[in-house]
């Protein structure tokens, strides 16, 4: 099975939630095969049952799964490292302080994990304290340079750009894609994102040329009816990356 994510033209690929397998797949073609769906890990009560879900889930997907902690939440931390382990995906979700302890249980796998870092309101700034215990205190704010550093010192891939609260963060984010850039590292901007400002952020990170970015799309295209994704939304956000990604 395949351990990383299929990027678009070597570019973009799309990060949304499914609520059931059948919509999983349905995403999952939608977008081309260029997606990972999002499985939180906060919706199981221990890693077995998680573990016996996501293999079905790998299945079906060719393993274009991207386990999440859900919201953010720190105290998922541990536990999406253990599942990660087990599992293998293409895509890891995980908090600053985490991203060690997966690579470690990883091993060899190509699987990417992003870390989380939190807009601080100050250009060219971000706040990494987003730990089980980090984050229960003030806000630990590094250099955007410096924490690409120390990313990719515990083996990340990408730098997870949340909660950006849509075009809130504009400058900030401009100066995170420039220094995603220049350093050769990966971006996933989340968190408020919505069929009206995919387009504005997709470019505002293709313009800087960043290598890689997996833009999530999560409750803004959540049917609240059904708690699926709705499909055409998928389609039309892939639309938009066939568009700018040439």
């Amino acid at each position: 099975m395949r351990t990383k994510p299929n990027f678009y033209n070597n570019r973009v690929a799309l990060n949304v939630l499914a609520n059931t397998l059948e919509n999983a797949v349905e995403c999952y073609e939608a977008a081309e095969h260029h997606a990972i769906i999002g499985l939180l890990s906060s919706n199981y009560e221990t890693d077995e049952l998680a573990i016996e879900d996501f293999k079905r889930y790998q299945s079906a997907l060719d393993n274009a799964i991207s386990i999440g902690l859900g919201a953010g939440n720190p105290n998922q931390s541990n536990m999406v490292a253990r599942l990660s382990g087990a599992l293998k995906p293409q895509h890891v979700n995980q908090v600053f302080t985490g991203i060690g302890n997966t690579r470690g249980r990883l091993g060899d796998a190509d699987t990417y994990i992003n870390g989380l870092v939190s807009p601080t309101g100050t250009v060219g700034f971000v706040n990494i304290g987003t730990g089980p215990i980090s984050s229960k205190n003030d806000p630990v704010v590094v250099s955007v340079q410096g924490a690409i550093d120390l990313l990719k010192d515990m083996g990340a891939n990408t730098i997870k750009y949340f909660p950006m609260k849509g075009l809130a963060h504009l400058d900030e984010y401009r100066e995170v894609c420039r220094l995603c850039a220049q350093n050769d590292f990966g971006l996933e901007p989340t968190g408020g994102i919505d069929l009206d400002n995919f387009e504005i952020l997709l470019q505002i990170a293709l313009d800087a040329n960043v290598k890689e970015i997996i833009p999530h799309v999560y409750s803004s295209i959540i049917d609240p009816t059904t708690n699926n994704t709705r499909v055409e939304d998928v389609k039309t956000l892939f639309g938009i990356i066939k568009k700018l990604v040439k």
